[in-house]
């Protein structure tokens, strides 16, 4: 990255729309904008510009007239970035916008990398390095859920949870690297009692944080759900009433579905990733039979799990029970099964007793899906959703609170078994390092690389 060139992207998607949006950034963001912006202003000029002004005008190039446009401009520091922006509203032909950009690029600006608007307010300071996963997250978001979810972690929540934790720790080890400074005189700073404390304290921050990661991150994806059980049984069309499309082939010749099909539902602000599956039967078809090992994949990765059960051709007790017990030993206790009669459309009709507490729906006729939305949403209540709650969602948040903790369990050990000093401050240095890593008080290339590459270009 060349720190002291602006750079310039198209920051809307791809595609015609009455608007598109190219970005500046930099310290000569408002020098280039001028050398192809006519204000129709003629007494405005770049030196006069105060910050957070739009004005409207020409995007020239030479004598041709490009387009009219209308250019916000945020003078630094006051600016996402840190930087001097300028953003510039074109009408949205791509025509247009590749004309627009290759003028800036032209005039002095450079092409951004990915993520690189962000990068620069996380290195100017405008936000942590938690904030700033955050705004990918935000962009993603598919639903209210994953909105809430992202919009608290960008205004900081981790940030704040986790920051003042790591400067009691931060206190308290600079007092016990001033015992090593002393260790002839065999005297002690830090306070053993709060130090340990403190350590009990932040283990217990860290195993709240950590058992909020499932719960997070399949908000962040979308709560996986699977529809499984015998072919015919009427997955497709289930999936189908749900999405409230044909999205999936539905035919009467068995093993239709062959292949996992994924599709995203929001039902009351959260979202869901429905699974159709391939149905579970014995058979010498090779390929059906990949697909019904696929079947057994999904349920594993699952969150809730729906066994649809055709009520026209009830399974006898003992398949009944087989299946059960194939689907049981795939779940652990945080997976939902559901079960389903399905082709109920008689109130007369009356479930056997082999099978348990269950839902009676009509999939073809899109009966009793209310129900199963409502028991859908009860298991993510069941896992502890609280929209005010602060959820982890990143993979890279659980590794470094998993390793806070295993180096603050190790002090206490060590603490214990009355270990030295200088090897307590070992586990301390270790435990400010991890929780650093969540904000970016301590970072890497490598890390930050990852990060920010998962990032559109105009962001």
């Amino acid at each position: 990255m060349v720190k002291d060139q602006s750079i310039v992207a198209i920051a809307t998607p791809n595609g015609a729309g009455a608007i598109g949006v190219i970005r500046i950034s930099g310290a000569d963001a408002f020098d280039i904008l001028h050398k192809l912006f006519t204000p129709v202003n003629k007494n405005f000029t770049k030196e006069k510009i105060k910050g957070y002004e739009l004005k409207f005008g020409l995007i020239r190039d030479g004598d041709e007239i490009v387009d009219e446009v209308l250019v916000a401009y945020f003078k630094g520091p006051k600016s996402f970035t840190g930087e001097n922006v300028v953003e510039i509203s074109c009408h949205g032909s791509s025509y247009i916008l590749k004309r627009v950009l290759n003028l800036c690029l032209k005039h002095g600006a450079r092409m951004a990398q990915q993520g690189e608007f962000t990068m620069q307010a996380y290195l100017n300071k405008k936000l942590d390095l938690s904030q700033a996963e955050a705004v990918a997250d935000l962009i993603s978001a598919g639903n209210k859920a994953a909105h809430e979810l992202a919009m608290k972690q960008m205004k900081g929540s981790i940030s704040m949870e986790i920051g003042g934790l790591r400067e009691e720790l931060i206190k308290l080890a600079s007092l016990m690297e001033l015992e090593l400074d002393f260790s002839e005189e065999d005297v002690e700073f830090a306070d053993r009692t709060q130090l340990r404390e403190l350590a009990s304290t932040i283990i217990a921050k860290c195993t709240e944080l950590l058992s909020s990661f499932d719960l997070g991150n399949a908000i962040k994806e979308g709560i996986p759900v699977a529809i499984v059980g015998a072919p015919n049984a009427g997955k497709s069309t289930l999936l189908n009433a749900l999405l409230k499309e044909n999205r999936a082939i539905v035919s009467d010749i068995e093993g239709t579905t062959r292949d996992s099909i994924e599709e995203a539902l929001n039902i009351g602000g959260i979202g869901f990733r429905i699974i159709d599956t391939a149905g579970i039967r014995e058979t010498q078809d090779s390929i059906e039979n990949l697909g019904i090992e696929r079947t057994f994949e999904k349920i594993s990765e699952a969150q809730i799990v729906l066994w649809l059960i055709d009520a026209s051709n009830l399974p006898t007790p003992n398949t009944f029970a087989e299946l059960q017990q194939k689907l049981r030993s795939r779940l652990n206790q945080k997976q939902s099964l559901i079960y389903l009669l399905n082709k109920v459309d008689s109130s007369n009709f009356s479930a056997p007793s082999y099978i348990p507490e269950h839902l009676q729906i009509s999939a073809k006729n899109s009966s009793g899906l209310e129900k199963l939305e409502a028991a859908m949403t009860a298991h993510v209540d069941n896992m502890g959703y609280d929209s005010n709650a602060t959820l982890i969602s990143s993979a890279r948040h659980q590794d470094a609170l998993y390793r806070t903790k295993e180096s603050l369990e190790q002090l206490l050990s060590a603490m214990d078994l009355d270990i030295p000093s200088d090897l307590l401050a070992q586990d301390l240095r270790q435990a400010i390092y991890y929780l650093g890593e969540i904000t970016g008080q301590i970072s890497s290339d490598e890390i930050l690389g990852s990060i920010f590459s998962k990032f559109c270009i105009g962001k």
